[in-house]
């Protein structure tokens, strides 16, 4: 018994050894998504969806994707309340190639979510804001394509919610904002940095890298893909992980892939986009998702 308890002492010590290193190395980047986020969401938020609001009258055609995309990585809202905005534009006439642009890149990253990825080095960070960028337009030339006589999404019975951001006094509102996106997003993050903390002590590196690296690196990327299916529950939490399967031998392929499907099929996301597409929609959604995701992962390991 006491033999037991000592082997369980030990591997305790060690886990939390390795958690307090995994935390000390990317609370910052944690702490400065938080602050930027909440920078973006009290200051800058109405700036965004207004800019995107004003184009709707421009003649750009399907180049309108492109400023429809790059706007939506901007907004630094979840699907929940982006699906109601995009719902408002709608109603005001907005193509829904652009919105789908919008939408897209929207739910694949924000603000806070590319000072997140700043831990995952310079590399990591430029293939995720292009590839999701990308992602956004391509999505919104499909629509274009094949919806383009008939509507893409059914945005009725949602409407504008109530902004959270009232106060009238702004410092106090970026407190609030900043409380809010701690208590949201600090647990997923604490267990992202446990799990990792688990990885790094438990999982051999070299078995890791042959499933996940580049000699492995087209099945590496498919199954990159398909975990980010039920892996992915926040951002955050996820970044701590990806940094351990890099540093572990994961292609930066794999981790493209991961870094699509996972925010992009996150199960709240995709209750909320059930509603707006329908089931035939939305199973052509789930399939354009692995498919891009899937070809982003091999193209990054072919260039990288």
């Amino acid at each position: 018994m006491n033999e037991v308890l000592e082997v369980l002492h030990r591997e305790f010590v060690y886990v939390w050894y390795y958690f307090l290193l995994q935390l000390r190395q990317i609370a910052a980047y944690w702490i400065l998504g938080m602050v930027v986020g909440s920078l973006v969401s009290v200051f800058a938020k109405d700036a965004i969806h207004g800019a995107f609001d004003r184009i709707r009258d421009k003649k750009w055609g399907l180049w309108g994707v492109v400023p429809a995309s790059l706007l939506g990585v901007a907004s630094p809202l979840c699907m929940y309340g982006t699906i109601p905005i995009a719902a408002s534009f709608s109603r005001h006439g907005m193509r829904h190639d652009w919105l789908a642009a919008f939408m897209m890149s929207s739910v694949l990253l924000n603000p806070q979510l590319i000072m997140y990825s700043t831990a995952l080095g310079m590399t990591a960070l430029v293939i995720r804001i292009v590839s999701c960028t990308l992602c956004g337009i391509v999505a919104g030339i499909v629509v274009h394509v094949f919806y383009k006589d008939e509507p893409f999404f059914n945005f009725e019975g949602f409407e504008p919610k109530a902004s959270h951001d009232t106060h009238p006094n702004l410092f106090l509102r970026f407190l609030f904002n900043l409380g809010r996106n701690i208590k949201a997003t600090g647990l997923y993050f604490l267990l992202g940095v446990l799990l990792s903390a688990l990885f790094q002590r438990y999982v051999p590196a070299d078995q890791f890298s042959a499933l996940f690296g580049e000699a492995n690196e087209g099945f590496g990327v498919l199954m990159a893909a398909t975990i980010g299916v039920p892996l992915y529950a926040c951002g955050g939490g996820t970044i701590p992980l990806i940094r351990e399967w890099l540093a572990m031998g994961m292609s930066m392929g794999s981790a493209s892939a991961f870094m699509i499907t996972g925010p992009a099929t996150k199960i709240t996301n995709l209750g909320a986009l059930k509603i707006v597409l329908g089931m035939k929609r939305f199973l052509l959604y789930l399939a354009f998702v692995m498919a891009f995701s899937l070809v982003t992962g091999l193209i990054v390991n072919l260039v990288i």
